[in-house]
């Protein structure tokens, strides 16, 4: 089946995907990573759309979407057990419901587990890395558990390979009042609406931050990108690490916001930026000179 992934990322921009599958097991979810090395193609999750830019042309692979199972999430014995395609926003429901604390972070990712998982997400002082207790991996030769150390997670990365899946997390948390939980919560809330472009459709952060005194939204303000567009994208007048489709927008449009903002931090502060945003199919970001 083939779906136009427009339909499937926040931004609202990207071509079609040569197969579209929403497996809901963690046994149909192997099926279709075999089948898909079988043919020879790349596969690659959607999850909520969030921190993926796909290219215009599309992706010449199978592109899915982890539904049923897969995307239900739990509280169990002081834990938060979730499907890889359960949205974080959903993980931090059930754990302030069963008073659990630690994930209150999540409330500012609009992903999924398995993608938390998958580039380590994080914020507000906090990360997948410090809750995670395990995760499933499901590749096309099987699936294995494995721990945060086997995962390789760092600042928002991991050591996990195109081809492998989170199908399922486990978040270890501490009981806490749900007063406290719902608190803290709506504090950090607060400070994202009042930072970021909340109401825009864009992918969440571009760039990672660098080991710099300012962060990366902060320097690409100081170059003077809030507002600068090209085609239907622009840099957030709110928040310069943030791209907005203003209308129209294309991907190839935000590749050459990115490819401006990489140039003017390079050059104005020697710094060279490192995209956050997942990039699917034919697209990249143009290499600094000399690289």
């Amino acid at each position: 089946m083939t779906v136009e992934l427009s339909r499937y990322t926040t931004l609202g921009t990207g071509g079609p995907a040569v197969r579209f599958a929403e497996p809901q097991t963690v046994e149909e979810l192997g099926e279709e990573l075999r089948r898909a090395a079988d043919e020879g193609l790349p596969v690659a999750p959607v999850g909520l759309g969030s921190n993926l830019l796909v290219a215009d042309e599309g992706f010449p692979g199978l592109a899915f979407k982890l539904a049923g199972d897969l995307a239900a999430a739990q509280a169990e014995d002081g834990r938060i057990v979730a499907g890889g395609g359960a949205a974080l926003a959903v993980c931090l429901h059930r754990a302030r419901a069963a008073g659990l604390g630690g994930l209150e972070f999540a409330c500012a990712i609009p992903g999924t587990a398995g993608g938390g998982v998958w580039m380590n997400a994080g914020a507000y002082g906090s990360d997948i890395a410090a809750v995670l207790e395990r995760a499933l991996v499901v590749d096309a030769e099987g699936a294995q558990w494995r721990t945060p150390e086997a995962l390789g997670l760092r600042y928002r990365r991991s050591a996990l390979e195109p081809g492998q899946v989170v199908a399922q997390a486990v978040f270890r948390l501490e009981p806490r009042p749900v007063k406290e939980i719902k608190a803290a919560v709506a504090e950090m809330q607060a400070r994202r609406k009042a930072a970021q472009p909340t109401n825009k459709r864009t992918f969440g952060s571009v760039f990672k931050n660098p080991e710099h005194e300012l962060s990366a939204g902060r320097m690409l303000e100081a170059c003077g990108l809030r507002g600068h567009a090209i085609g239907g994208a622009c840099i957030s007048p709110k928040h310069a690490n943030f791209i907005e489709n203003a209308g129209g927008a294309r991907s190839a449009d935000a590749i050459a916001l990115i490819a401006e903002a990489r140039r003017r931090a390079l050059e104005q502060f020697g710094v060279r930026l490192e995209p956050e945003v997942q990039l699917l199919g034919p697209i990249a970001v143009p290499p600094f000179p000399g690289e």
